[in-house]
């Protein structure tokens, strides 16, 4: 019977073996394959590939796609079958916009395998044997050593100086030491100190673990659970489009419908023509560009944003940023470095030293008293960083093309070697004969090495500042040795006090001398005690302004965070998230204290709360929820597998892309190409833009049709022949508005578009602000029109048609100019700034001239030429509609 045994570390380790069927020589090979038919192999199921197919469809699972393939089967029906091929031709040209983009950014990738090892050490029948990570049960015991990745859930049952990396997992960014001991039932996944988990890795020590949980039963099993029953939902821009295609097609059958009626029961036109009017009314509110024309705009929005070091998985997701009212982020590699770097050094005796440079690159300055100092001619600090140096088995990787560094070992360690390196150390000096070395164990809390030099055999010690302290006898000073007074304790001791309220991880250097040549864990006393270094994974340098940024913009930064809550405080407060409060204030909030307030209460917490810590994945994924139900548009940013069912969850999911998981990017919409959080702020101003730009380009093209729609309506009523045919005003609505419309799509923002609020989460693309704008275009356009073509009428229709067409054209493209903002003076922007525009508007005077003198083409659209003083006066009334916006903008903002 499968059975998995709950709360395993809660449990003595003869309970656990008890529950689990099994003993510290792990099971046989019989008990193994029975248990393995039982439980399945130790995999986690890979999500099926998104097909080609599927993407392709998904390209057509829009209103405004839908609507235009009804127009073109109508179409085809009336025997209008240039028409109809024309609106084919439009559809398939959206959807090849946007499969290009979503299949260069939506590569199926096996996250979750591509975290966990291939091979295991694991005793079978007694002995130790290797076997493939996937055929693990409940019941093995795994036998862990340092460098190896942890393949499956366990609780330890033998341990020696056990520490593990589980960053990815629970965001701690230090090293977890490990022990035997039960912890509490209630205990969060990071408290667990008697347990292993799968994903993670060992960074020393030795251990044995019975196999508690193996595949989906694992705690990155659940997060992949969790990741599958979150309903992937429409975003917000596709909901805008939804209903801007809904306002068109109402307004495209309204008119249709409202033409037929005119035409055959007031007008009475025969059956068969008022069919091919209406037909070209539909056609004339319909806007046949606009899906593409959106598409283009994502597209123009994801290449700026990938020129800015974001890269666009979800093509929708450029816009929605630009709505976003709150950004969940996590600490560890977001806000941080996730590098341990040495801030400070005390020597007892001296004032403080102050370590510039950060991350792993070697390289920096010893800062006393604002001056930079000869470190060579302090020789207690020369000790320290001879014993930083020494004590240590971190090693470093540099990669010279990309000019990284990738550690090797413990972080720790890592910081104190930098260190020894920024002051002088000689790599020689690393290598110095080490007689024996005892790691870095939880119960003493410190580690030890004993190297010889020459003829003297010393043994250095680092470790946690009240284990050498306690152990230590005497101080070194510029003199030599000297015994250690209480009063000079006292200071260390406050020292100490001081660094770790400021959230640094401190680490005492002591020495001694020693004749044997073995190290002997119960002598190591009457130290030498040198001094203390203050350590901390430092924010990014940009990451503090990046914030200030996003609150300028209206949009509120929340820390979410599975490290320990002091060290997420004071990022916080170097980062800006949160400012120096009174003790009244509540600073910050843990899981735990989360777990015990009901939902009125949990509401409160986290709209007045912009830390939490020590957080599971489903606690960061709850918080998320409970915001986006308060009416919040999230984005969340992270790098582990621990963030990955939030970043789903979040209207814009953010992963990093040089330190972030596999799991975490697969679940974003956008990818961080520099792991930078200011990057967040330059893609949220990208994203304000695409939206100005959508509803500009949007309000352009259904300026036309509407316009289009009202003059075919008037004309009817006024007994007059249609001022348009259907294939003229596929023309004006693809070729004239088409060009222009892609290069209205290029704008860059103007203003201070970053200290404005957020847009509204239910701002619609087409709303109130724009109407007066559009009944002015809209009217100026259609008695223009109107105007033209009862003049030109009495010669003959063709001509009228001609004049109206070219109308409607040239007020459309110096409507270009006013929709370059439709809050802005095209004067005060720069009339011809946008080469673009300026490039897309002579084209299109270029192909209106062709398709109307050129003899083949005015044939086949049914155009009679006009002379050229007619063009320039046509063009002349054209330019009403940019004075008229001008005018218009002039009014409404001195108003």
């Amino acid at each position: 019977m499968k059975k998995y045994l709950k709360y395993p570390h809660s449990l003595i380790i003869k309970k656990v073996l008890d529950e689990l069927l099994t003993n510290t020589n792990g099971l046989t090979s019989k008990e193994s394959q029975q248990r393995l038919t039982t439980y399945g192999s130790n995999e986690i199921p890979e999500d099926k590939s998104v097909s080609i197919f599927y993407l392709i469809l998904k390209q057509f699972k829009s209103w405004l796609v839908i609507i235009l393939i009804i127009a073109a089967i109508i179409s085809w029906i009336a025997n209008h079958v240039l028409d109809a091929w024309v609106i084919v031709v439009v559809v398939f040209i959206n959807a090849g916009i946007g499969f290009l983009q979503e299949y260069r950014a939506d590569k199926a990738i096996a996250s979750l395998r591509k975290m966990i090892v291939k091979t295991a050490k694991v005793l079978r029948d007694g002995k130790l044997t290797t076997v493939l990570s996937s055929q693990l049960v409940p019941g093995d015991v795994l036998v862990l050593e340092e460098g190896d990745s942890i393949p499956a859930d366990g609780r330890i049952i033998h341990s020696k100086n056990l520490r593990t990396i589980e960053s990815s997992l629970t965001g701690e960014s230090l090293p977890i030491s490990k022990n035997i001991e039960i912890c509490p039932k209630e205990a969060v996944l990071a408290d667990r100190k008697n347990m292993v988990w799968k994903g993670t890795f060992v960074a020393g020590g030795y251990a044995k673990v019975v196999i508690t949980g193996t595949g989906l039963n694992t705690a990155i099993g659940n997060i992949s659970e969790t990741l599958g029953k979150i309903e992937v939902k429409r975003t917000n821009f596709m909901k805008k489009t939804d209903v801007l295609a809904k306002q068109m097609s109402v307004i495209a059958i309204l008119s249709a419908v409202f033409i037929f009626l005119i035409g055959y029961f007031y007008r009475h036109f025969e059956i068969e023509e008022i069919l091919l009017i209406s037909i070209a009314a539909l056609v004339a509110a319909i806007p046949e560009g606009l899906p593409a024309v959106i598409s283009i705009v994502l597209a123009i929005g994801a290449n700026r944003m990938a020129k800015r070091n974001a890269i666009v998985r979800e093509f929708t997701a450029t816009e929605t940023l630009g709505a976003v009212t709150a950004i969940l982020t996590d600490k560890t590699g977001t806000l941080t470095k996730n590098s341990l770097t040495v801030r400070n050094v005390f020597i007892p005796g001296y004032a403080d030293y102050t370590i510039t440079g950060v991350g792993w690159f070697p390289a920096g300055n010893f800062i006393q008293n604002k001056t930079i100092v000869d470190v060579e001619k302090n020789s207690p600090l020369q000790k320290l960083l001879k014993i930083a140096a020494i004590s240590n088995n971190s090693e470093f990787h540099h990669d010279k093309q990309t000019d990284t560094y990738e550690l090797i070992g413990d972080p720790t360690e890592g910081a104190l070697s930098v260190l020894a390196r920024k002051g002088g150390i000689e790599y020689e000096y690393f290598q110095l004969n080490k007689l024996d070395d005892l790691p870095f164990d939880s119960t003493n809390k410190f580690r030890a090495t004993l190297i010889q030099e020459d003829s003297n055999k010393e043994l250095y010690v680092t470790g946690a500042p009240e284990k050498v302290l306690e152990r230590s006898i005497s101080i070194l000073t510029a003199k030599g040795e000297t015994e250690l007074q209480k009063e000079v304790q006292e200071e260390i001791q406050q020292k100490i006090s001081e660094w770790s309220n400021q959230a640094m991880r401190v680490i005492a250097l002591a020495y001694k001398k020693q004749d044997i040549n073995r190290i002997d864990e119960q002598v190591i006393d009457d130290l030498v005690f040198v001094g203390i270094t203050g350590m901390i994974d430092p924010p990014r340098s940009d990451s503090k302004a990046a914030v200030e940024k996003c609150k300028q913009a209206g949009i509120r930064v929340i820390m979410v965070t599975g490290d320990h809550v002091n060290t997420a405080v004071a990022i916080a407060k170097a980062t800006a998230i949160i400012e120096d409060t009174s003790t009244n204030d509540v600073v910050a909030l843990t899981e735990q204290q989360l777990i015990r307030l009901d939902k009125h209460e949990f509401d409160k917490a986290i709209k007045n709360t912009s830390v939490f810590a020590r957080l599971s994945p489903k606690m960061k994924l709850k918080i998320a929820r409970h915001l986006q139900a308060m009416g919040h548009l999230i984005a969340m940013t992270g790098d582990g597998v621990n963030d990955a069912p939030a970043l789903k969850q979040a209207d814009v999911g953010i992963s990093m892309g040089i330190m972030g998981t596999d799991v975490a990017r697969e679940s974003s919409d956008l990818v961080l190409a520099d792991d930078n959080f200011a990057t967040v702020v330059n893609a949220v101003e990208e994203g304000r833009i695409v939206f100005t730009n959508s509803r500009q380009t949007s309000f352009f093209l259904v300026t036309t049709n509407i316009a289009e729609s009202v003059t075919l309506l008037v004309s009817i009523l006024l007994g007059l022949p249609l001022p348009l045919t259907a294939t003229q005003i596929l023309w004006l609505n693809l070729v004239t508005d088409g060009v222009t419309d892609m290069a209205l799509a290029t704008e860059p923002g103007h203003g201070e578009i970053m200290k404005t609020k957020p847009l509204l989460k239910n701002e619609n693309i087409l709303n109130k602000e724009i109407l007066p704008f559009l009944i002015i275009n809209v009217g100026i356009m259609v008695g223009l029109s109107l105007a033209v073509f009862y003049f030109y009428n009495n010669d003959s229709v063709e001509k009228g048609r001609t004049g109206v067409f070219i109308i409607m054209a040239f007020t459309q493209l110096f409507n270009v100019f006013n929709l370059r903002n439709i809050h802005l003076s095209v004067f005060k922007i720069g009339l011809f700034s946008n080469k673009y525009i300026n490039l897309a508007i002579s084209i299109s005077v270029l192909l209106l001239i062709l398709v109307t003198e050129v003899p083949v083409l005015a044939t086949l659209f049914h155009f009679k030429s006009l002379y050229i003083v007619d063009i320039i006066v046509l063009f002349a009334l054209s330019s009403l509609i940019l004075w008229a916006g001008e005018l218009y903008k002039l009014f409404k903002n001195r108003k």
